[in-house]
């Protein structure tokens, strides 16, 4: 058997799980919004309610989000590719675009997003090279119809063949 990088099959292991694309904003003490795009989002428990997600501690945005009371993440549309490159991008002004406004809990949020969830920080843990943050689920709003923007490939998409219907019409 040939010698291989266990960290680059790793890399190429997990660029084939697919997973929602999601913007998280806060606003610091000084009042400067932050937000980076992530595709390591879920749900933790139901009971207290909270999410993850996590920030590569070399991240410019990295101190306030950790220092962070709360954050809102924004699980994007299909049609929402450009906020995601945005957000990911380093050395730009990310909210330039004027596609935010103050949301839930006063946060920076994206309007058109297909989930928002507005958290407080509930932990923030150590993940290797990242930050696992814990978010206290507070609020959510769903928009109807809105099918999320996923991350797979190192590549974007969305759902094709799926009934994203809520079942129970909940």
């Amino acid at each position: 058997m040939p010698d291989t990088d266990p960290n680059l099959d790793f890399t190429r292991a997990m660029a084939r799980v697919p997973g929602p694309v999601v913007v998280a904003t806060t606003v610091d003490a000084a009042g400067r919004r932050w937000g980076f795009t992530a595709s390591s989002f879920t749900s933790v428990s139901l009971d207290p309610p909270l999410v993850m997600l996590c920030l590569d501690r070399g991240a410019s945005t990295h101190g306030a989000f950790t220092a962070a009371g709360s954050f809102l993440v924004n699980v994007l549309a299909g049609d929402q590719r450009e906020i995601a490159v945005r957000f990911a991008t380093s050395g730009v002004d990310r909210f330039a675009a004027g596609d935010t406004a103050p949301l839930e809990l006063g946060l920076p949020g994206v309007p058109g997003a297909a989930v928002r969830i507005a958290c407080t920080m509930h932990a923030v843990l150590d993940g290797g090279d990242h930050s696992i943050l814990v978010g206290r689920v507070l609020h959510c709003a769903s928009a109807d119809g809105r099918e999320p923007l996923l991350y797979v490939n190192r590549g974007f998409g969305r759902p094709a063949g799926l009934d994203l219907a809520v079942p129970g019409g909940r």
